[in-house]
């Protein structure tokens, strides 16, 4: 899928990579017996961008971020991490990343410097050496004045904060992240993004980001949606979005079978073969979309229970490429249990 444009990173700080590319997959596939989790993707990373994975449950994001932090061998293609391959150089490739992970890793009984002198060690770490990077990671993250309390006394935004700082503690290339805004306030949301993007700018490093929120995918320099292990996007947010043209205009219906009657009516009435039916709802991406509402509007009168006419989302994205919608009911009733 082609991508519109090139944005200039910033020169990293870090040694020259054996790989003009962070990260690269190569039709990287994974099965989980009959089940196709990854389905041939193949995209690249480019150095010091944010670049995130899109898709609701079951997309492959998870799979796709355990196989790129060597803790599972895919069944087909290839990943390489600064030209290493995360299946057969494991060990190279976890001397060039950082990872944090959806679930806690900090011990809250130890103070923010013992979690970070702890993890230090286990990368060989140690003496004068491992102090002064302590302290340079502490700044970075605004905890400096917090070296010596305990994790369980800060903030969830703070402790998060922790687990960046230990992803940070051997100066990586690379930062894996996992839904790293999960359980975060929209404070503590605000506060995470602009750490990621001040190591992107000020040390250069490559940041990799799953995500399911649109919002927070946003913020992000370019994306990979994900859908049933396939990409189905690629891009940046804006890219994406200006791919779809014009405005997305959507007329509600009663039901679902009234919806698809009005999506056939408008079909032969105005001779649009873009009407998409998701549900009770019928979508169409039109130019000057007011005044298009306003004729459909007046040629069905009685049929259409609600309107809405807006600029294209991620989710609009999602759609167009997918023909459904982002949350499946299946998917929202699971996401609650």
């Amino acid at each position: 899928m082609a991508v519109l444009s090139e944005h200039p990173a910033p020169a990293s700080s870090h040694p020259q990579a054996t790989s003009p590319h962070p990260i690269e997959l190569d039709q990287l596939s994974h099965n989980y017996g009959t089940r196709q989790a990854l389905d041939h993707l193949s995209f690249t990373v480019r150095p010091a961008e944010i670049f995130g994975l899109l898709g609701p449950n079951g997309s492959g994001k998870t799979t796709l971020f355990r196989i790129l932090s060597t803790l599972m061998v895919p069944t087909g293609g290839h990943s390489r991490i600064l030209g290493f391959d995360a299946a057969t150089e494991p060990n190279r490739v976890r001397q060039q990343i950082g990872i944090v992970f959806q679930a806690r890793s900090v011990d809250i009984k130890l103070t923010v410097q013992e979690n970070l002198v702890h993890q230090g060690h286990l990368y060989g770490l140690s003496g004068s050496k491992l102090k002064a990077r302590v302290r340079e990671v502490l700044g970075r993250v605004a905890l400096a004045d917090r070296a010596n309390d305990a994790v369980e006394t800060l903030s969830g935004g703070m402790q998060r904060r922790v687990e960046l700082a230990k992803g940070m503690i051997h100066s990586p290339s690379v930062l894996l992240l996992d839904e790293p805004s999960t359980g975060l306030d929209p404070g503590a949301r605000r506060d995470l993004w602009q750490y990621l993007r001040m190591l992107r700018d000020e040390e250069g490093i490559s940041i990799l980001v799953t995500t399911h929120l649109m919002e927070e995918a946003e913020h992000c320099d370019r994306l990979a949606i994900l859908s049933t292990g396939k990409l189905v996007g690629l891009g940046s947010p804006l890219e994406l979005k200006s791919s779809i043209g014009g405005d997305m205009v959507i007329f509600e219906a009663k039901n679902d079978d009234a919806a698809q009657e009005l999506s056939l009516r408008i079909r032969q009435r105005f001779r649009d073969t873009g009407p998409s039916v998701i549900g009770s709802t019928v979508r169409i991406e039109r130019q000057q979309g007011h005044r298009f509402l306003t004729e459909v509007v007046e040629a069905f009168p009685g049929q259409i229970e609600g309107v809405s006419v807006s600029k294209p989302s991620l989710e609009d994205v999602f759609i167009q490429r997918t023909g459904h919608r982002f949350w499946t009911e299946t998917q929202t009733t699971e996401e609650g249990k």
